[in-house]
């Protein structure tokens, strides 16, 4: 590895100076407190931004803080993620002779010792991404295979729970359907449960209770919302409602191509770090595809909701509100996975803190004097029907998911093999 690549020929600069607002333990502490002559501090004459070595290496002193990720990693894609995550950029890595994070993060693999490099054979963490060599790998492949198989039958199993359950509430009455539609429910919720333990949506650790909880709350209110809205609004509710069954089994159903877009996107952009020569150059081929797998996701789920809706025994429901909370949940989810917990559980909230004030606001402009409260929501309601509520609440929750995940999902430090 040249000089001019890993920074490890001599330079004249002998001074300690640190640069200004730069905190200790950060990986820019180390570039400038560190690197001789790289701060303000250093000896006059030195260009700024440009590491001049003396005594002391300061690519070492960043492995040296950075030494249990450096270690860990199988591939220098993986530092690269995890030095972005710490706070380091392109600039940093200039501070260090390097063009970029990812140029800086080859030298740091290169420079800690690994299984098999004593006796000259390289280990198999040491193979470039996607080429794997030796006995392991080449037993890999089928364990792959059934991996693959597996996680699609998982997908699969709540769409076809839920239209079991479905099918059993149509064909009984009285208790009988009660009871069945508890079964059902509770059916569904492991086979959803069973399902993102496994394959391109597991989050293991990362998934938040109170997540779990909204999820609840926004599938109940797309069976029975709609129906309570037209209860509030003409004085009731007097007398139960039917559920809307179709859209459940259209998100049940959509299951399986979430869990391939989740996959394609991970794949995708992992494929993209590995191909891309600095970060602004993966955060601009990485929010295409972020916004292509969304839109694939979206086109699926939406011809799944509109072919439940001729299935005979179903309660067919308004199609926009079904589509919005399910790219609500798809974003969410894809969050999650890539280790966003707390802005999913936020925007799932959002939209379950938004229809339950709509309810409540009917209620509330029942009181004497009140009458205001309730007017915009009684408005939207009689203008463009009960469906407009979840529409816009699921809606602009998942705007909002979408532009945070197109900052977030658009790191390097989104797709380390921690969040994937």
């Amino acid at each position: 590895m040249s000089e001019a690549r890993t920074g490890m020929g001599p330079g004249p600069g002998t001074g300690t100076g640190t640069g200004p607002g730069t905190g200790p333990g950060t990986a820019e502490g180390a570039a400038q407190g560190a690197a001789p002559g790289a701060g303000p501090g250093g000896m006059p004459g030195t260009a700024p931004g440009v590491v001049r070595r003396g005594s002391v290496d300061p690519v070492k002193v960043l492995l040296h803080r950075h030494r249990e990720l450096c270690e860990r990693a199988v591939d220098p894609l993986e530092i690269a993620a995890g030095l972005e995550a710490h706070g380091v950029t392109d600039r940093t890595a200039a501070r260090f002779r390097h063009r970029d994070v990812f140029s800086l993060a080859e030298e740091l693999y290169a420079r800690v010792p690994r299984g098999g490099d004593d006796d000259g054979t390289a280990s198999p963490a040491d193979a470039p991404l996607g080429q794997g060599q030796g006995r392991g790998h080449a037993e890999a492949g089928p364990v792959r295979e059934r991996r693959e198989r597996y996680w699609v039958l998982s997908a699969l199993l709540p769409g076809a729970v839920c239209g079991l359950a479905v099918a059993g509430h149509a064909l009984t009455s009285g208790p009988l359907r009660l009871a069945v539609t508890v079964a059902g429910a509770a059916a569904v919720a492991a086979a959803l449960v069973h399902c993102l333990r496994h394959g391109p949506l597991r989050a293991p650790g990362r998934a938040l209770h109170g997540a779990r909880a909204w999820t609840v709350l926004l599938l109940a209110y797309a069976a029975y919302g709609d129906g309570l809205l037209a209860e509030l609004i003409s004085g009731g509710p007097e007398r139960p409602w039917p559920p809307v069954t179709a859209p459940l089994v259209g998100l049940a159903l959509a299951v399986l191509p979430a869990a391939a877009c989740a996959r394609l996107f991970a794949v995708r952009a992992r494929h993209r770090l590995a191909g891309s020569r600095g970060l602004t150059d993966f955060t601009a081929r990485a929010r295409p595809l972020l916004l292509a797998v969304v839109a694939l996701h979206l086109a699926a789920l939406t011809g799944l909701l509109a072919l439940v809706r001729l299935v005979p025994g179903t309660v067919p429901g308004a199609l926009a509100p079904a589509a919005a909370l399910g790219t609500l949940l798809f974003l969410a989810r894809l969050l999650t996975v890539h280790g966003y917990a707390e802005s999913a559980s936020a925007g799932l909230a959002a939209a379950c803190a938004a229809e339950a004030v709509a309810c409540a606001s009917l209620l509330a402009g029942r009181l004497p004097g009140c009458d205001a409260l309730s007017a915009p929501v009684r408005a939207a309601v009689e203008t463009w029907g009960a469906a407009s509520v979840p529409t816009l609440a699921c809606g602009a929750a998942a705007l909002a998911l979408l532009a945070h995940a197109t900052r977030a999902l658009a790191r390097a430090s989104a797709h380390a093999p921690a969040h994937a």
